[in-house]
């Protein structure tokens, strides 16, 4: 029987190589998906792109509905348009994601550790906009 040996921390060469690795990976996988979006209407009906399933259950509007169409006019420069989709998840959702997304590989690159972790109170915060930007929503139509 061999004795359990204590793991090493990471270094700083190991993390910026994962960092890489897994920069790499999402810019292949979001690339990909750029490209059949920009040539794939989602206001047009009948193209193959996944649908809400919490709209098919239900009828209304989750959060996150729209988002979709959001990125297609957003890659299309017609920014008003993605305003309309969805102006939570544009105002709110993009510049967290891109702030987020930035410090991460700013620290993996410098070869630190940058968990990516929400508190109890930053959970409140983003599920209590979601709530009322569902019901806001949903009422207005």
């Amino acid at each position: 029987m061999t004795p359990l040996v204590p793991a090493q921390p990471p270094t700083g060469a190991s993390i910026r190589s994962r960092t890489l690795r897994r920069a790499s990976i999402t810019l292949g996988v979001g690339g990909a998906a750029a490209v059949y979006l920009w040539h794939t209407d989602p206001h047009q009906p009948g193209q193959a792109l996944l649908a809400c399933p919490f709209k098919w259950c239900t009828g209304l509007l989750c959060p996150a509905c729209g988002g979709t169409r959001m990125a297609y006019d957003l890659m299309h420069g017609d920014v008003v348009a993605a305003f309309h989709d969805n102006a939570v998840l544009l105002i709110l959702g993009v510049p967290a994601v891109a702030y987020v997304a930035g410090r991460w590989l700013v620290a993996g690159l410098r070869g630190r550790a940058y968990p990516i972790r929400l508190t109890a109170r930053s959970n409140a915060v983003v599920f209590g906009i979601a709530a009322v930007w569902m019901v806001a929503r949903n009422l207005v139509g």
